[in-house]
């Protein structure tokens, strides 16, 4: 974990995949394991972006990207990142962030697409438009 105090300023984050407020003050602290994170696909421009579909690393209880055929717990959707987090420049240092649990999505502004068995593993939590 990096608590050495930095400034720095960046534009701001596209939320445009929310299709409202509901859920968004319920959102839950993680830390994301980057490691698991691929550069160019999951942050092309040095950022996690918001809305990127993440799941549970059964091992470490820490955020991976979510991928429908893994066996590490990141197989089952838990939620999305809500607000973009800078990508550290090294993959050994675990970012927090917060997970967007339930609410509403809509689906075709998602940075990453979800498959329908992303979408089953939250029904009745979250909701696709």
């Amino acid at each position: 974990m990096e608590l050495t105090l930095k400034t720095e300023s960046w534009g701001q984050d596209d939320q445009s995949w929310l299709a409202s407020a509901h859920g968004t003050d319920t959102a839950r602290s993680i830390t994301l394991d980057t490691s698991t994170f691929t550069s160019g696909t999951h942050y092309p421009a040095g950022h996690f972006p918001s809305g990127l579909p993440l799941g549970k690393i059964t091992a470490t209880g820490k955020y991976g990207p979510y991928n429908n055929a893994a066996s590490d717990g990141t197989e089952v959707l838990a939620g999305f990142l809500f607000t973009a987090v800078k990508a550290p420049s090294v993959n050994t240092i675990d970012p927090q962030g917060a997970l967007l649990w339930h609410g509403a999505v809509l689906d075709a502004k998602l940075p990453i697409a979800v498959d329908s068995n992303g979408k089953a593993d939250v029904a009745g939590r979250i909701v696709f438009f």
